[in-house]
């Protein structure tokens, strides 16, 4: 618990620390005053934590603070946790496989160029293989110059299986063959790496509607999952391209990526206030080990500050 806990408050540190320099260390034990509680207002909006989030957090700490004019710094803090935690309810993605279906399970990697979409999608993998499944990737990103080569530098890296093609092939092609080779070889799950730009919008949405019709030609139910990968440094933008993308494909949840190299980590409470899709995982750095389950209690007690 406390290597997991370490692990989100290091990977958030550009968020923390912006927020303790914007405060003046009030959580490391000054008492709160008139003068901090626009300071927290200030940081919080500069962390990306949206009008709603801030609106609340303060308000619960001045309602304190009117009770108790003594309320210190850390106690505010816990305040805040206590928010967040609420807020965050049901944000918490649990991966189980879908009722009535069987192997493998699909995971649909999605999102635009530059969200960290192929290098997520070995990440996974490995994360799945060092838990004891079995898994295969699809190097199904065929119109981005080198994004397969990616991806199989990874696979290579990190011992995985892998089905792929050369730059430009048809994408739905190589998502049909590694399904088949999933499934013969037993495989628990299928990661699909897929577009993540085209000439137009269209273009990648039809792109992305013809991989999931040729998967469910193996099975109706696939991709059981349809996930999107967010830069978490896009802050609000990341909202709009993920309504987007839901609009159109029916995503059944999230992987905010980048978070240790932005300062605005409030993002991941605005992109679940505003589409309530669950976020699975979060990126906290370069390594394999710093794609993290989500936990709204570390994810929390890390941006206050708080063991």
């Amino acid at each position: 618990m406390f290597s997991l806990f370490k692990k989100f408050k290091e990977g958030l540190t550009k968020t923390v620390s912006a927020i303790a320099a914007k405060t003046q260390g009030l959580f490391g034990g000054r008492k709160i005053d008139a003068a901090s509680l626009d300071e927290l207002e200030e940081a919080l909006y500069t962390a990306d934590f949206g009008v709603e989030t801030t609106t609340e957090i303060l308000a619960e700490i001045k309602q304190a603070y009117k009770k108790d004019p003594a309320l210190q710094g850390r106690q505010a803090a816990e305040i805040g946790v206590a928010v967040l935690r609420r807020v965050l309810e049901g944000s918490e993605g649990r991966l189980d496989v879908v009722a009535g279906t069987g192997k493998p399970q699909v995971i649909a990697m999605i999102g635009v160029n530059g969200s960290g979409k192929t290098t997520t999608t070995a990440k996974l993998a490995h994360k799945f293989k060092i838990d004891g499944q079995s898994v295969l990737v699809a190097a199904c990103d065929t119109f981005r110059a080198a994004a397969v080569e990616q991806l199989k530098s990874w696979a290579t890296r990190l011992e995985l299986d892998i089905v792929a093609s050369h730059t430009g092939a048809d994408s739905a092609a190589v998502a049909f063959d590694a399904w088949q080779a999933a499934k013969s070889r037993g495989k628990d799950w299928l990661i699909v790496d897929t577009a993540g730009r085209l000439h137009t919008k269209a273009n990648l949405m039809e792109e992305l509607a013809k991989i999931r019709r040729v998967l469910q030609k193996n099975d109706p139910a696939a991709p059981q999952h349809r996930w999107l990968v967010v830069d978490g440094s896009l802050g609000a933008n990341s909202i709009e391209q993920a309504k987007v993308f839901h609009q159109s494909f029916g995503l059944t949840g999230l992987i905010v990526t980048k978070l240790d190299g932005t300062s605005r980590g409030g993002a991941v409470v605005g992109i679940w206030r505003q589409l309530k899709i669950p976020i699975y995982f979060i990126g906290l750095g370069e390594q394999p080990e710093d794609l993290q389950p989500f936990s709204a209690e570390n994810y929390a007690r890390a941006i206050f500050g708080l063991e």
